[in-house]
């Protein structure tokens, strides 16, 4: 009867660790994926956003600056042709 209870016991404690290490295992995992996958995203998002900030500046500095240009060959149009008029 010992023999019994010992091993039903060792058979219990042996099934209760597996699914404790399982379960363990799988919090640990999940885990350690949603660390890495968050920090694959951020990474992802910060390099995304570097190159789409990049494009815009690219852009708006580019109107900007025919714009500006547009404007400085006016004004130097117009006093070119006011000094040759005089």
């Amino acid at each position: 009867m010992k023999q019994v209870r010992t091993q039903v016991r060792t058979q219990v404690r042996d099934q209760v660790e597996a699914q404790v290490f399982r379960q363990v295992g799988d919090q640990v995992r999940d885990q350690v994926l949603a660390q890495v996958e968050d920090q694959v995203w951020a990474q992802v998002w910060a390099q995304v956003e570097d190159q789409v900030e990049d494009q815009v500046w690219a852009q708006v500095g580019a109107q900007v600056e025919a714009h500006v240009w547009d404007q400085v060959g006016d004004q130097v149009g117009d006093q070119v042709r006011t000094q040759i008029g005089e």
